[in-house]
């Protein structure tokens, strides 16, 4: 999938992402301020996830529950230091949980992340729409 979209078209992007993951864990990558979070907020939502989901840069992990009460992990990995710290917080338990696991930058956690995983590529065009592109 490699699609062009803006912000009115984030609702059909993020269930066209879960329609087409083939594994709970969905690695975001992208520059600072090119609407990661905006964009896992929406996955969230469409999941069912009734609370605003807020970026977890100090925290590390935010833990919410669907409607349906299935557990969705966001991760934000921006802050860490080393990957050490990560393994510290159980990250590798979260992944074998079967829940959904949301990644903000995973380049910074890379040896700990499941092999079984989804890419998420995002870019700003020179009109500022995203493209989105998922391996």
């Amino acid at each position: 999938m490699n699609v062009t979209y803006t912000l009115k078209d984030l609702p059909a992007i993020a269930k066209s992402i879960l329609q087409e993951a083939g594994h709970k864990t969905l690695l975001f990558y992208g520059e600072m301020g090119l609407g990661k979070t905006t964009l896992i907020k929406e996955i969230a939502k469409q999941l069912g996830v009734e609370e605003i989901a807020n970026s977890p840069t100090f925290s590390l992990v935010n833990e919410y529950q669907t409607n349906t009460r299935e557990t969705v992990y966001h991760f934000d990995f921006y802050r860490i230091e080393n990957e050490e710290e990560a393994y510290d917080i159980g990250m590798e338990e979260y992944f074998y949980r079967n829940a959904w696991c949301l990644v903000e930058w995973p380049s910074c956690v890379e040896n700990l992340l499941p092999l079984e995983s989804v890419e998420i590529h995002l870019s700003k065009n020179k009109d500022n729409s995203r493209n989105i592109k998922i391996v």
